[in-house]
């Protein structure tokens, strides 16, 4: 598989303007419009899912981590903003750059090119076992649609925009200004028909002459194994409708992970307490606890001491890149001092401290001993 890095021949570290200048530099030579190779298509692709990928601060951050399979397993959209085809080389910088103009291509950027939509935010709650282990979930949200009314031309049906008069359908004018020290003319918005190049004398009655329609919709999505609280799941053309047939923007929907009432997560490692008593501190005990797969028995060793920990292998959290492999379920030990205890228990207690007092005695009447016996031995 080739490194997006070495598709754009930029270093690991390199930043967003070194980025897109890289884009610019290749899409002039790899375009199929320039480049007549067999393969031209194929690596313009690659080139666009590249950039994409880099300059989305999310996904470049899972595709240093886990590559394009992390990419995927993350739920990101990895087709890359050529799947569906391309125009021309002044279609692409129009929509990347805003024209081609800045570029050492000459000419004004088009106010027909197609523009693309505006990406949207939802922001939902799943459940921590959900963001463990995956899921299916149906999601609602409001979103622009192009009007099927007007096909997202803004004029009613049977009636076609026409060219600004103004402008003659660049967008533009030049205005002159006088000043004593001479006249200056600059390029300005046209303020006739505010930059579209076109004017629209019967708007359409759906949609106001806007060309689109807010609709509410809903759709599913998958969540993929091992997400944690504010991940990212990106939606591609789920967003706004694009202008002059661009492609509409994404939708990112961004996870809130309730927290659990036994569970606590670090990574892709899971905590969780287990209270025992100072006899099964002592003698040791085979207990049953909750994990995330259900109840599973675990030998708590004697001589247990609390804030030890018993650690369940491949128990925890699937990694989104790996979802076969799993972090681990670490156990704490708590060991509880009784507060109310029978007349029987306060008995075994008292002989159980009389037994360890007496111990304790013996051990330091002994050691009085011993020391009374080194010093006779030495004299």
């Amino acid at each position: 598989m080739t490194d997006y890095y070495e598709i754009l021949e930029v270093s690991r570290e390199a930043s967003k303007e070194e980025i897109k200048a890289a884009f610019r530099k290749k899409a002039r030579t790899l375009h199929p419009d320039v480049n007549k190779a067999p393969d031209a298509e194929e690596k313009f692709k690659e080139l666009g899912k590249a950039y994409e990928t880099l300059m989305d601060d999310n996904k470049r951050a899972t595709y240093d981590r886990y590559g394009e399979d992390g990419l995927q397993n993350a739920g990101f959209d990895t087709g890359g903003p050529f799947a569906g085809g391309f125009g021309d080389l002044n279609d692409i910088f129009n929509s990347f750059f805003g024209g081609m103009g800045g570029f050492g291509f000459g000419g004004r950027p088009d106010p027909n090119a197609p523009v693309e939509g505006d990406d949207l935010r939802l922001d939902i709650e799943v459940d921590f076992e959900q963001a463990v282990f995956g899921t299916d979930k149906e999601i609602k949200f409001d979103h622009l649609e192009t009007c099927t009314s007007c096909g997202g031309t803004g004029a009613e049906k049977g009636s076609q925009p026409v060219t600004c008069p103004t402008c003659h359908g660049s967008g533009q004018v030049q205005q002159v200004t006088r000043t004593p020290l001479g006249s200056f003319a600059q390029i300005v918005t046209c303020p006739d028909c505010h930059g579209k190049g076109k004017k629209i004398s019967n708007p359409c009655k759906a949609c106001k002459g806007h060309g689109k329609i807010e609709k509410e919709k809903k759709i599913n999505i998958k969540i993929p194994a091992g997400v944690d609280n504010m991940s990212k799941i990106r939606v591609s053309g789920e967003g706004d409708a694009g202008t002059n047939g661009g492609r509409a923007g994404d939708l990112f929907v961004v996870l809130h992970v309730k927290p659990s009432e036994y569970f606590k997560r670090d990574g892709n490692d899971v905590y969780s307490r287990l209270d025992i008593s100072p006899a099964q501190a002592a003698l040791g005990d085979d207990v049953v606890v909750k994990t995330l797969d259900g109840e599973q028995k675990i030998t708590v060793h004697a001589g247990v001491q609390s804030g030890n920990s018993i650690k369940i292998k491949n128990a925890g959290v699937p990694f989104i890149s790996r979802p076969s492999q799993r972090g681990d379920h670490i156990v704490v030990v708590s060991v509880k001092t009784p507060v109310k205890l029978s007349d029987e228990e306060k008995t075994l207690y008292r002989k159980l401290y009389e037994i360890q007092n007496n111990k304790k005695e013996k051990a330091q009447q002994s050691s009085i001993i011993d020391k009374v016996k080194g010093v006779f031995n030495n004299a």
